[in-house]
């Protein structure tokens, strides 16, 4: 069975998530502007990277390596189309974060953003210890209404499928799991969205 990530359109996904009475990405632009630039990292990984919302604030100057993650490959061909200006730093992985942790390449920052909803605590902490970052920084949902997790929109249908991987997510419980693999939180903000939502960024270093 495949995973419904490899079948939502990027259009849809983007139109979606761009609309007025979600403008979810972008929130996540200016958050990942933040994430880029808060700690002193050389590589960078973005788990979930989707279209590559956010990597026009990779600077150059800054970063030698980021790596993009996908399970989907016509995403990551968009973001290698899109962004040729990081050419020589950017490189996509087409890669099952739950099945191929594994394979991921180490990096000092480790960002998460909307994606450990759909892998879960345990696929995360993994793909974590795998990367074996200094910081990570993670952005997830949190939902006022418990059976409307994805907010209403003309693209809804595209989404039905993403229940059968869904996680509801929870600050306390993704900082319990992190401090069991030796990252503790350094910081916590929370973005009020339309519709009742929130986007809640939860930052960790790696202890000692």
């Amino acid at each position: 069975m495949s995973n419904p990530w490899e079948e939502i359109s990027l259009d849809d996904y983007e139109n979606h998530m761009s609309l007025d009475s979600v403008r979810q990405l972008q929130a996540m632009n200016s958050i990942m502007q933040v994430q880029f630039n808060t700690y002193p990292a050389e590589t960078a990984m973005v788990l979930g990277i989707a279209g590559g919302n956010g990597l026009q604030h990779v600077r150059p100057d800054k970063f030698r390596k980021v790596y993009g993650i996908d399970i989907n490959a016509d995403y990551l061909r968009a973001v290698s189309q899109r962004y040729t200006q990081l050419s020589g730093i950017l490189e996509c992985l087409h890669l099952d974060l739950i099945n191929e942790a594994e394979k991921l390449p180490q990096a000092q920052l480790l960002i998460a953003n909307l994606l450990i909803e759909y892998i879960g605590y345990g696929a995360f902490q993994r793909a974590v210890l795998q990367t074996a970052p200094e910081y990570v920084s993670c952005v997830i949902q949190i939902n006022t209404d418990e059976e409307q997790w994805v907010s209403e929109s003309p693209y809804l249908r595209a989404f039905d499928r993403l229940d059968e991987v869904h996680h509801q997510m929870e600050e306390k419980a993704l900082t319990a799991a992190m401090k069991e693999i030796g990252y503790s939180l350094i910081l916590q903000e929370t973005y009020p969205l339309p519709n009742g939502k929130a986007l809640v960024r939860l930052d960790f270093q790696k202890k000692g």
